[in-house]
């Protein structure tokens, strides 16, 4: 029943600041329930706990390594970069068992770093690209293809395992264009 019911969103967007993951609000509220307990729970890749962060509606907020638990050290004064891999984040309103979405989100900042620096490197010009920079931008469309694919896999389709092998294979080939006689 539309209009009954709190209706919870996430957007998780891309970001290119290693040392964050943004988390936003977008769900919809109903007036006719109340909203208490607001508690995000958020996995990282290689845990099997989440930590629990309580939140107010509308949040819209940037998480470090601090507030993620991994880091415990110097919190005030440096950050360190959270791990590329699948994070799962549940939202939930009271009652928390019943009233939640969750999602599984494929962090890929880092590694898009290092693809948008490779073709920064290529020699573009507003002009006709010699040979070697066509298969180079060739290569590189391949590979957004792979992290486009993995992330689809992790996302849409929770097939975990297949999208880590996916983007493991497209890092491998992103190593691959700064070293032609490398054996990957």
């Amino acid at each position: 029943m539309s209009g009954y019911a709190h209706q919870l969103f996430l957007d998780i967007p891309t970001v290119s600041n290693s040392e964050i993951l943004r988390i936003t609000d977008a769900s919809i509220y109903t007036n006719k329930l109340p909203i208490n307990c607001a508690t995000l729970q958020i996995t990282c890749p290689g845990f099997n706990t989440p930590v629990t962060i309580n939140v107010m509606r509308d949040f819209n907020t940037a998480f470090n390594a601090c507030a993620l638990g991994l880091q415990t050290t110097d919190c005030g004064n440096t950050s360190n970069v959270l791990p590329d891999g699948i994070y799962i984040i549940r939202y939930s309103v009271s009652p928390n068992d019943q009233v939640y979405v969750e999602y599984n989100h494929l962090r890929i900042t880092q590694f898009l770093n290092s693809y948008y620096e490779k073709m920064s490197d290529l020699e573009i010009s507003a002009c006709e690209p010699t040979a070697d920079v066509k298969n180079q931008l060739a290569e590189l469309r391949l590979i957004k293809s792979f992290i486009d694919a993995a992330k689809a896999k992790v996302e849409y389709s929770h097939e975990n395992k297949e999208a880590m092998d996916i983007l493991q294979y497209a890092q491998k080939r992103l190593l691959k264009l700064d070293c032609k006689q490398c054996n990957y």
